[in-house]
């Protein structure tokens, strides 16, 4: 038996796959759907759907709801704490590529979180906006405006 949990409008839902099969509803047009519960009709219709995040935006009768679907695996995993998200610390910025420092966009104290824009290098007559991978505050500069630098040289020093 599959257990669903439906989230509409941060209302939670529990369905089982019986109620879904149960569920009086035609088909259009593949968007538009006619819904009958309770002996009342409603008109449903498809508007966006990310099948990859599991969320739908449909429209039941002319409102507009967004849909968040989680099966068991789903909810488990939510269960499990395996879905929260931790901030990582920098220690170092190294140049990714050999290049010429066009512009520093950071100050030493700063805070950065991650993807703040540190520098400006350009590389092969393209200029790339380096920018954090983490979170941290800006400890040294260890490079200036105009400074050549290897691939793996340290940039920016953190704290």
């Amino acid at each position: 038996m599959t257990n669903y949990l439906v989230t509409a409008d941060n209302k939670e839902i529990a369905l089982k796959k019986e109620d879904i099969e149960a569920l009086d509803s035609i088909s259009i047009d593949g968007e538009n759907y006619h819904i009958l519960e309770k002996n009342k009709a409603y008109e449903a219709r498809l508007v966006h759907a990310d099948y990859l995040n599991k969320t739908l935006t449909v429209a039941i009768n002319g409102n507009t709801y967004q849909v968040k679907i989680e099966d068991e695996y789903d909810q488990q995993v939510r269960k499990m704490g395996l879905l929260a998200v931790t901030a990582q610390k920098v220690n170092s910025i190294k140049a990714p590529m050999p290049g010429l420092i066009v512009d520093i966009l950071v100050e030493i104290g700063q805070e950065i979180s991650e993807g703040t824009p540190l520098i400006v290098l350009s590389a092969m007559k393209m200029e790339n906006i380096i920018t954090s991978q983490g979170e941290g505050v800006v400890k040294s500069i260890e490079v200036k405006k105009d400074d050549a630098v290897e691939k793996g040289q340290l940039i920016i020093e953190m704290e």
